[in-house]
């Protein structure tokens, strides 16, 4: 998709832009690609569960999920109870539905009415879950979660557990520090996992997210649960992505003006132009998802040219110096695109691509899915 005006998009799309001020594009062939890479990674012993939690990070689980589950995925994990009962509606009979934070206390029964797996996380959830199971008089299927070095979710290495009822599909864990290959706490968190592995003979294992998978087969095991990498976040800081990109996102451009040298721009005359400046605003603003915390390192591209941010970004615009550009009202300007991508726009604002597509690429987007 390479058009640089609102004038060169079909009537929906352009009608869609014109009221919200943005367009985020989302390529659902690239996820498709994006998981056949990491699961060609795979031996074929293991299998390629999906994480589309946060509504598939924001790009929407339904959509996404049916669209994996016709590639052959047949785990799927997201964080809470609703978002499970969600999904388990639209997806295969056979796909298994993981709530990876377990269930809140007194949530028990809903899990098992709607027949969505727990990950299991404290000696309170296997009580609970075990307990319920005793009142229905059957066994419930769950995931066991170990801490084996984050500290966050998960048992201690050695609790002794009462597993009574308890029908245990997977032994799991997360890592902390799988984007930085060289980190010490990758072997240690391996080492840990295998330990806890042995006291679960013939039990599929499962440790890996989206970073684990680039680390290597050792990392593997039975289960990985591609994450971030399925919507284009590189799985590992400081090298090359090798995973495609999934979103563009272009903002309209509303007015554009010159100014002399020595005009302040924006809230709290942050910049001082040093030359005769073209400026752009644009309708995107952080409400809209674009950080506030952008800095000058922030950018628009149109065609191969970059506009960089001008002074703070407001709630519902933001300025762009455009003197080195052809740039007219009516333009669409890349605010993630080929140039400036997912990771370095979050770069830009101090934070990471995770963030940036969960809880910054807002609702108030047209938007617009091509592929799948």
């Amino acid at each position: 998709m390479d058009t640089a005006s609102i004038q060169t998009l079909n009537d929906a799309d352009r009608d869609a832009i014109g009221a919200a001020g943005g367009l985020l594009t989302i390529d659902l062939n690239a996820i498709r690609a994006n998981y056949r890479t990491m699961r060609d990674k795979l031996s074929p012993a293991t299998h390629c569960g999906c994480v589309v939690k946060a509504d598939g990070y924001g790009m929407g689980a339904s959509r996404i999920a049916t669209m994996l589950a016709a590639e052959g995925c047949r785990w799927f994990f997201v964080a809470h109870l609703a978002e499970a009962i969600a999904l388990h509606a639209v997806l295969p009979a056979d796909a298994k539905v993981v709530v990876l934070h377990g269930p809140t206390p007194g949530a028990e029964p809903s899990f098992a009415d709607h027949g969505i797996i727990p990950v299991l996380n404290s000696p309170e959830q296997v009580a609970a879950w075990r307990t319920l199971a005793a009142a229905r008089g059957k066994t419930l299927p769950a995931l066991l979660q170990f801490d084996t070095g984050m500290s966050r979710f998960g048992l201690p290495e050695n609790e002794p557990l009462d597993l009574t009822g308890i029908d245990v599909l997977v032994v799991m864990s997360h890592l902390a520090c799988a984007d930085t290959p060289e980190h010490p706490a990758n072997a240690s968190q391996l080492a840990a996992f295998r330990r806890i592995v042995r006291r679960f003979p013939g039990i599929p294992a499962s440790l890996s997210a989206t970073s684990g998978i680039f680390l290597g087969p050792d990392y593997h095991f039975d289960i990985v649960r591609a994450g971030a990498g399925l919507y284009g976040v590189n799985p590992q800081s400081g090298s090359p992505n090798p995973l495609h990109p999934v979103v563009r996102l272009q903002g309209l451009v509303m007015q554009v003006r010159m100014v002399p040298e020595g005009t302040a721009v924006g809230y709290g005359h942050t910049r001082i132009t040093t030359r005769p400046t073209r400026l752009a605003t644009v309708a995107v603003g952080y409400a809209d998802g674009f950080l506030r915390s952008t800095g000058p390192q922030g950018a628009a591209y149109i065609h191969d040219t970059k506009l960089p941010v001008m002074g703070r970004v407001s709630m519902d615009s933001i300025i762009f110096d455009a003197t080195d550009a052809e740039v007219h009202v009516g333009d669409l300007v890349d605010l993630i695109g080929t140039h400036h991508d997912l990771d370095a726009a979050a770069t830009a604002a101090g934070t990471i691509g995770y963030e940036l597509l969960t809880t910054s690429l807002g609702a108030r987007y047209a938007r617009r899915y091509i592929g799948g």
